[in-house]
């Protein structure tokens, strides 16, 4: 068995870097994923949000941007494999895509639960 060389941890690195700038540059739910994540931190940074609270935010945006490059790496898998409708091609779509819609979903209700109360006593 011959052994394969492994490229060195940088150029691994490189690729997930490359992963990460391909999914933003092309995939419109991806840039919509950003702004909202750029907009929680401009809105943590006025409220003064708690360092809970901010951990809580960064580990949210990890999920659903994580959850987000899985959607589209099954729809490129399934897209080369098959140009054809076939049922299961969809039950993975739509299966990957319904994970990140949970993710954001979920996402969206705690930045409720951690934003509305400061923006009400500011509003008082």
């Amino acid at each position: 068995m011959k052994m394969e060389k492994k490229d060195p941890l940088y150029r691994s690195f490189g690729y997930a870097f490359q992963g990460i700038f391909t999914c933003v540059r092309k995939e419109r739910n991806m840039k919509i994923h950003c702004v909202a994540a750029v907009l929680v931190v401009i809105a943590g940074v006025i409220l003064k949000i708690s360092a809970i609270e901010w951990c809580i935010c960064m580990v949210l945006f990890g999920l659903v941007m994580a959850l987000e490059h899985v959607n589209t790496a099954v729809e490129a898998v399934v897209d080369m494999v098959t140009e054809e409708y076939h049922p299961l091609a969809k039950v993975a779509k739509d299966t990957a895509a319904g994970a990140v819609l949970i993710a954001a979903m979920m996402a969206a209700i705690a930045g409720c639960i951690i934003f509305l109360p400061k923006i009400v006593q500011i509003l008082q």
